[in-house]
This record gives C-alpha cells, sequence and structure tokens, in this order.
C-alpha cells in the first residue's frame, strides 16, 4: 500500500479495497520497522493519525471526501508547529518545546481531512545538506543506508521514498525540498516565494524559506501544493493569487511549443559525469515530447553561491537570536546574564548553526555591513535580473538538481565548503524567489538523479506540467517504487 499515488489512494479508497485506519497503519509500521535504519523521523503521532483516519473513514462511508488528501497519511517536518506536539528543528536548545498552535499549512492540511502520521528529521534548524547535523542523529538513503539523503528536510523525502507518508512537506531555504528529493528518488516542489504560508515555521532565512511538497509524482505534489497554498493575514509576504492549478488537474499531453533554456554556466567541470549524462538524457526526452530547447546565459550564476552564504547567514544570525536561553530555549545558568547566553547557546547550538551566527553577525557589524550584506543585496538583485532576461527567451529553464548522487555519511561533515558546493544549482532559486522542481530523471550507480525545471514566478503550472510529462515518458515509476535497501 505505502507507494500509492493520491490517486491510487482514492480510487482505493472508493472501491472499498483500503480504508483511511489500514493505510495509516501500514504507514506507521514502515515507520517504526525502519526507525533504526533510515531514521526518518522524530516523533510519530500516531494516536492523533488514527483519530483522524477514523473520521477520515466516516467521511468516505458517506462518500463526502473533503479533498484529495482526506485520510491519506502526511507527515511534516519538524520546523513546522503542529499544536500539542513536539518541535524540535533538530536542536538540542529546544528539544521539549512543545507548540502551542498549529502552523497555517498544518491547518490547512487538517481542513483538508489529512492525516499527520509525524514530524520528520532534519538538520539543526534546516542548516545542513545531509541530515547529519540533527540533534536526533543522521538520517539515512533508503536507496544505500551509507548514504545521506540530502537536507536539510532529508526526513520527509525519505518518508516519502520509504513508503512512511504517502506525501510530505519540507522547507526549502536554498534547496533543501529539491536536493534530497532527488538524491532519495521522488519529486520535490520549491513554490514561488509567498505562495505558501510561513506562518509557524521556525524562521531560518526569512526572504529565502519556503514550505513545498514532496510526493511520488509531479501530479501529487500539485495536488498537495492546491491544498496549502494561498494568501494567509498571518503572513504579510504570502500572495493573494488565482490558485496555481484549477480542480480537475489538467496537464498538457504535448510539450510542442514549450521553450525550454540550458543555462551554459551550470553544465561545466565538476559535475559527476553520470549525472549529466541523465540530465541530457532527460533533456532530449523533453525534446522528443515537442520541446524547443535553446541554451541561455545567466552570466551571474557564479556569484549566487557567495550571495547565499552571505545573505542566509545574515538572516540566520537575527532570527536565531530569540533562542538564548531567556526568552526561548533551554537555559544553561551562568554568573552573569551574559555568561547565561554563552552557556545557553553554546551548549543547545551545534557547530554548524553556530558557524552561520558568527558568520552572519560578522556581516553584519559595523564596517562590514556595506562590504558584505549590502554588496551580497545587489547581486541578488542582478541573479534575479539574469532570470527575468532569460525567461524572456523560454518558458522552463532546466537543469541538474545536485552536481552529484548521495555521498557517503560522514564524508562532507567536517568540510563545510564542500558541502555548501552540493547546493551549487539550486540556491540561485531561492535568491531571486522562482518556483522549481526536481523530478527523478535516472540513476547513477544505483543512486536516483534528479532533473531541477525553474520557471517564472508564480508559475507553478508549467514546471509542474512539464514534469508530468516528462515523467510518463520516461517511465521510471517501476525502477523508484523499491528503494533498494529497505524492504
Amino acid at each position: 500500500m505505502p507507494g500509492m499515488t493520491l490517486t491510487e489512494v482514492g480510487a482505493a479508497f472508493d472501491e472499498g479495497a483500503l480504508t483511511a485506519r489500514e493505510l495509516t497503519e501500514k504507514c506507521l509500521t514502515v515507520a517504526r520497522q525502519n526507525a533504526d535504519t533510515t531514521h526518518a523521523y522524530v516523533t510519530l503521532t500516531e494516536d492523533e493519525a488514527f483519530t483522524a483516519a477514523d473520521a477520515a473513514d466516516e467521511r468516505i462511508k458517506r462518500r463526502s471526501r473533503l479533498s484529495i488528501l482526506d485520510g491519506v497519511p502526511v507527515a511534516v517536518k519538524d520546523n513546522m508547529l503542529v499544536a500539542g506536539i513536539r518541535a524540535t528543528a533538530g536542536s538540542h536548545i529546544i528539544t521539549n518545546y512543545v507548540a502551542p498552535y498549529d502552523a497555517t499549512i498544518v491547518s490547512r492540511l487538517k481542513a483538508a481531512g489529512a492525516v499527520l502520521v509525524g514530524k520528520t528529521n532534519m538538520d539543526e534548524f534546516a542548516m545542513g545538506s545531509s541530515t547529519e547535523t540533527s540533534c536526533h542523529g543522521p538520517t539515512r538513503n533508503p536507496w544505500n543506508t551509507e548514504k545521506i539523503p540530502g537536507g536539510s528536510s532529508g526526513g520527509a523525502a525519505v518518508a516519502v521514498a520509504e513508503g512512511s507518508a504517502i506525501v510530505s512537506l519540507g522547507s526549502d531555504t536554498g534547496g533543501s525540498i529539491r536536493q534530497p528529493a532527488a538524491m532519495c528518488g521522488v519529486v520535490g516542489l520549491k513554490p514561488t516565494y509567498g505562495r505558501v504560508s510561513r506562518y509557524g515555521l521556525m524562521a531560518m532565512a526569512s526572504s529565502l524559506d519556503q514550505i513545498g511538497p514532496f510526493a511520488r509524482t509531479a501530479e501529487d505534489a500539485a495536488r498537495v501544493l492546491s491544498v496549502i497554498e494561498g494568501r494567509d493575514p498571518m503572513d504579510s509576504t504570502s500572495v493573494d493569487l488565482e490558485p496555481s492549478w484549477k480542480v480537475p488537474l489538467r496537464f498538457p499531453s504535448s510539450l510542442k511549443g514549450l521553450r525550454v533554456g540550458l543555462p551554459k554556466e551550470y553544465f561545466v567541470s565538476g559535475m559527476d559525469s553520470d549525472v549529466e549524462r541523465a540530465v541530457r538524457d532527460a533533456v532530449a526526452a523533453l525534446e522528443n515530447l515537442g520541446a524547443e530547447i535553446k541554451e541561455v546565459t545567466l552570466p551571474h550564476a557564479e556569484y549566487a553561491l557567495a550571495v547565499y552564504y552571505v545573505l542566509m547567514p545574515s538572516e540566520v544570525s537575527s532570527n536565531l537570536s530569540r533562542f538564548d536561553g531567556i526568552r526561548f530555549g533551554t537555559r544553561v545558568a551562568g554568573a552573569s546574564l551574559e555568561e547565561t547566553y554563552r552557556k545557553s547557546r553554546g551548549t543547545g547550538f551545534g557547530k554548524e548553526v553556530r558557524r552561520r551566527i558568527m558568520l552572519g553577525t560578522y556581516a553584519l557589524s559595523s564596517g562590514y555591513y556595506d562590504a558584505y550584506y549590502l554588496k551580497a543585496l545587489k547581486v541578488r538583485r542582478l541573479i534575479s535580473n539574469d532570470f527575468a532576461q532569460a525567461f524572456t527567451e523560454v518558458d522552463v529553464i532546466a537543469t541538474p538538481t545536485s552536481p552529484s548522487v548521495a555521498w557517503n555519511i560522514g564524508e562532507k561533515f567536517d568540510d563545510p565548503l564542500a558541502m555548501y558546493l552540493s547546493d551549487i544549482y539550486t540556491v540561485s532559486v531561492n535568491v531571486a524567489g522562482l518556483p522549481a522542481v526536481s523530478v527523478p530523471c535516472g540513476f547513477s550507480n544505483g543512486l536516483p538523479v534528479g532533473l531541477q525545471l525553474i520557471g517564472r514566478h508564480f508559475d507553478e503550472k508549467t514546471i509542474l506540467g512539464t514534469a508530468h510529462a516528462y515523467e510518463h515518458a520516461a517511465g521510471l515509476r517501476e525502477q523508484l517504487s523499491s528503494p533498494t535497501s529497505i524492504k
């Protein structure tokens, strides 16, 4: 039963072949069985899940399902608030924090009848690309448990890949949905900044963070987006627009007339040769579907990683200042207020979080603000302008999601620069606030490879439609349905 799409689940519910409670029990069983291998979850919400599943089954009997998600097991990343449930963000400093209210996206999931099965593991405060910095220990890739699952939303990606949830939600600040989706062989969507409310999401970098879905197919990702998107009065950055997709969903049967851009700056030395081959084969498949392939240029792409790693730590420094052992966070008493701050943060925060706070504080400090932060803001505008110019020539930009497949656990843990370089193809999307989706496009050494499709602002429909057409042409679903190391 795990591994089904939303359409398949809905059909099984309608035919009486499956109940929400049975599906929930199966997903929870998978999560429990894999707890010591993949470690996708921090908390399983079993009691709440069965209560929601039983209520969904009553609606299913009456033929009055609330939405496509009614009765469907869903997991959410542990930096999203669920009332009455722990929200640790993978950090010792708030390991016992219990959320007093629901995040907006959680409220919308509940209103749609979704069954929340648990909170998934993540890099501490979403800082990392491998889900190794969590205070709960690392999450492992279901395709090979010696490998990382990507990060920081690694647990949410693994939950869908292993079948302990039908769909899940993660957060993406510089690729934290798309990169683990690529490495775990699932679809991961980072919506346009502002399409989905961030209220109830623990902020990492407020101008970059965005919540989005993991799913087995682009169609499922579109369906989840249709539930969680929309204006929220609690989030002033959320946007009031027409829904990205009207129900029933209608995907293109052909890509004739679609213009797909290949940025020459993204296909350079340093990329894994098998990854490049898989991505180029995927682009050829798009061409066979009728798309026109055209080379484009993004002149300032080489600066995107540097810009990101100035802006993001600066916002981290500001956002995490509240965790001081006084207002929020575990307190470690000292002889003075300053010593209490130092001991609380030094004990509660991990090495990577402390590193980014210090980098950000330095960039924002007197005498360095203009040299670093202000300059990064100016280059951010240039990067956005590059994309705007490219989208006058093409409708979609296709790139690799990651320059490599999943690496060994511990391989880059003590080399932060090498870890940061794994985000080289994803960070520019967040810098520019654009939507992007990663869709599986093949394998390298038995591990999944992802194709990234980038779209214009608020044009999720085009990138998801392109991803959907590619999925059907590539026919990879059977190969992706059962990760080799998880049975």
